[in-house]
């Protein structure tokens, strides 16, 4: 049943990539199955050398090795009035973008018609996103947090208008149409919930080639310089005060046009196999187990609105 319900959502999200992810090894089948000669080398090998000591990053530069820099890699720390953000230099595209969402905090009277999108001083300049890398790339400007959820000022709008909050997006069907309903969806939670937080960012997922696992993915600018992602992730973890716990859901969505006929749930996949696509951790600091955790869509119906989004955002965006 497991396998069954990871393969529907495999060719739903995008031809087998989350199955891929979501598939537990002992379940194997003559398409996941690893090649013999692995199985037999796996056996064959000795045990692990275990390293004498495990230090961080920022303990490491005292090290012999390490005595005249240490080269990385860096992911750039951003803390706006919105949102946090982490930003990958290698891929120019946020790792990650969370958000805390309340019915108080998205009030507000900002217009983004004054906002423009700008470049991130705060990133060196060899590892920035450039404006003109998304200049006739055939792909919009999508945002990890939406504009519409900084309203409190124009401040805070700009600030969602920084390329480090930006990927690639498809734009039609996607962008301005299935990933803005589900922006939507997100916001329409603190109507029922007292506490939304909500991290979004982009995947680089594999896709099946024959009998081989391939990542692939387009890359904009001249020179080439921001990676276009495959997918797309929110994770959400809502609270209300009256009552214990916590409701999660995790999303991943291909960067391609979904038709709005596709249900939000065809999406959803366990907390852990984002985690485990992403290289992240979501929510560690709570308890995952039950009575503390509960699946979002069984507190809430999973369901985006298609026809709320009467203003369709520009092709740029």
């Amino acid at each position: 049943m497991h396998r069954l319900m990871a393969f529907v959502a495999g060719t739903v999200v995008g031809g087998g990539a989350i199955y891929a992810l979501t598939s537990m090894p002992r379940e194997r089948s003559a398409t996941v199955a690893a090649p013999p000669i692995q199985q037999q080398q796996a056996r064959q090998m000795p045990p692990p050398v275990q390293p004498r000591q495990l230090v961080s990053v920022g303990d490491s530069t005292d090290s012999e090795f390490l005595k005249y820099g240490n080269p990385g890699p860096v992911s750039d720390f951003l803390l706006r009035s919105r949102y946090a953000a982490s930003y990958n230099r290698a891929l120019r595209n946020p790792n990650w973008v969370a958000e805390h969402l309340t019915r108080d905090n998205l009030k507000g009277t900002a217009d983004r018609s004054s906002s423009e999108f700008k470049e991130d001083a705060l990133i060196p300049a060899p590892f920035r996103a450039l404006l003109k890398d998304y200049y006739r790339s055939g792909y919009d400007r999508g945002h990890m947090c939406p504009a519409a959820d900084a309203k409190k000022d124009s401040d805070s709008m700009n600030e969602t208008f920084f390329l480090t909050n930006i990927s690639p997006q498809v734009g039609k069907g996607f962008n301005r149409n299935y990933w803005a309903d589900l922006e939507t969806f997100v916001r329409d939670l603190t109507k029922s919930f007292d506490d939304v937080y909500c991290i979004s960012g982009p995947l680089y997922l594999p896709q099946r080639e024959g009998d081989k696992w391939m990542v692939k993915y387009e890359v904009i600018g001249n020179p080439p310089n921001v990676a276009v992602p495959t997918h797309f992730f929110k994770v959400i973890m809502a609270k209300r005060n009256n009552e214990p716990g916590f409701a999660v859901g995790a999303f991943a969505l291909p960067n391609k046009e979904i038709d709005n006929s596709t249900p939000l749930t065809s999406f959803s996949l366990p907390l852990e196999a984002i985690e485990k696509a992403a290289g992240l951790q979501f929510f560690d600091k709570i308890e995952r187990k039950a009575g503390i955790v509960t699946p979002l869509c069984a507190k809430t119906e999973c369901k985006l609105n298609h026809d709320s989004w009467k203003k369709k955002k520009p092709a740029s965006e």
